[in-house]
C-alpha cells in the first residue's frame, strides 16, 4: 500500500500480499483482465482493494485451465462462471476421450510390436474425431446405396446400426478392429463388392416386396443350408435338389449363383466380424460352411 492515505497498492504490493509474481500480474494487467483503478504521480500502477479480489478471481480461474479471453468475459459481465465452466467440461471431456483413444492406440502398437508406418496409420485412423470417422461411414453407406432405391430398406439400417464407431473409451482390440474395418470401408474394390451385392438386391425386389424379405431370405438360407450340413448331405447329391427347391423355388439358379458368390466373399464375413469388434460385441457367426454349401450346391448344378 502507498504511504498517501488512498489505500491503493502498488503492482509490488500486490504481488506480495497475492503471492503473485509481478511479471505475471502485469501481463494480466496488459491483457484488460486487471486494469489499474489509477496511476500515480510517477505513472505506477496502482490497485485497490477490488483489484484484489478480482486477481483472486483470475488466478482461480486461470489455475482451472481458463484462457484470458473467458477469464475476461466472465469480468466483464458477458457470461457468467457456470457457463464457462460448462464449456470448459466439455472441452476437457474431449480432451480426455482423446487421450483414451491415444492410450488404447499405444498400448495395440506395444501388444503387437507395430512398426513406425503402421503405428503413425493407427494413430492418424484412430484420432480421427467422431465427426471425421461418421463422414468416413456415411460416404461408404452413399457409394453403396445411393440411386438404389429399391433395395431393400432394412438391409441399409441394418448395416447402418451394425458398424460401429469407437467408444469413448476404447480397448486395444476395438481400436485394432476400427483401423481395420476403416481401411476395409475405403477400398475401392470391397465398395465395389458391397455396391454389386445390394444392386443385385435392387434388380431382384419387387415394389411389392416388404421390406426386410431379404435378410428373412438369409435366415432361411441358413437354417437350411445348416440342417443339410447337419444331415451329412451331399451338395451335388439329389437330396440337395430338395434343398435348394424347399429355399429358392423356382428362381434361376445361375442368377443366384452369382448373388451368392458375391455374398459369400470372405471379406465380407470379415466386415461382419470388424464391425461387432468395434461395438465390444462377440462377433457372430459368419456362417462360411452354410454360405459354402449352397455356393456348392448351386456350382454342381451349373456345371451339369
Amino acid at each position: 500500500m502507498i504511504e498517501d492515505g488512498t489505500g491503493l497498492f502498488t503492482i509490488g504490493r500486490l504481488a506480495r500480499s497475492t503471492g503473485l509474481s509481478v511479471r505475471t500480474i502485469r501481463y494480466w494487467s496488459d491483457e484488460g483482465a486487471l486494469p489499474p483503478v489509477a496511476r500515480s504521480a510517477g505513472g505506477y500502477r496502482l490497485y485497490d482493494a477490488g483489484s484484489v479480489a478480482r486477481l483472486e478471481l483470475i488466478r482461480t480461474l486461470r489455475e482451472l485451465g481458463l484462457g484470458l479471453d473467458a477469464v475476461r468475459r466472465v469480468l466483464a459481465g458477458e457470461t457468467t462462471v457456470a457457463e464457462v465452466a460448462a464449456a470448459h467440461v466439455a472441452a476437457l471431456d474431449a480432451q480426455i476421450r482423446s487421450l483414451k483413444v491415444t492410450r488404447a492406440v499405444l498400448s495395440t502398437v506395444a501388444r503387437r510390436g507395430s512398426t513406425a508406418e503402421e503405428m503413425t496409420l493407427m494413430n492418424k485412423l484412430a484420432r480421427l474425431s467422431a465427426a471425421e470417422r461418421g463422414r468416413i461411414i456415411d460416404d461408404f453407406m452413399e457409394e453403396t446405396f445411393g440411386g438404389l432405391d429399391t433395395a431393400d430398406p432394412d438391409i441399409r439400417t441394418r448395416m447402418r446400426f451394425n458398424i460401429g464407431d469407437l467408444p469413448d473409451d476404447p480397448s486395444p482390440e476395438q481400436v485394432d478392429a476400427w483401423v481395420e474395418l476403416a481401411e476395409l470401408i475405403q477400398d475401392r474394390g470391397f465398395r465395389a463388392r458391397m455396391r454389386a451385392m445390394i444392386e443385385f438386391n435392387a434388380a431382384d425386389r419387387g415394389p411389392d416386396v416388404a421390406p426386410g424379405t431379404s435378410l428373412w431370405f438369409m435366415s432361411r438360407l441358413v437354417q437350411l443350408a445348416g440342417e443339410a450340413l447337419e444331415r451329412g448331405v451331399d451338395p451335388a447329391s439329389p437330396e440337395a435338389d430338395t434343398v435348394l427347391s424347399g429355399l429358392l423355388g423356382d428362381a434361376d439358379r445361375a442368377a443366384v449363383l452369382t448373388r451368392m458368390e458375391s455374398a459369400a466373399h470372405a471379406e465380407m464375413a470379415r466386415f461382419r466380424e470388424l464391425s461387432a469388434l468395434v461395438r465390444g460385441l462377440e462377433p457372430l457367426s459368419a456362417h462360411r460352411e452354410e454360405f459354402a454349401w449352397v455356393v456348392a450346391a448351386l456350382r454342381a448344378r451349373a456345371d451339369r
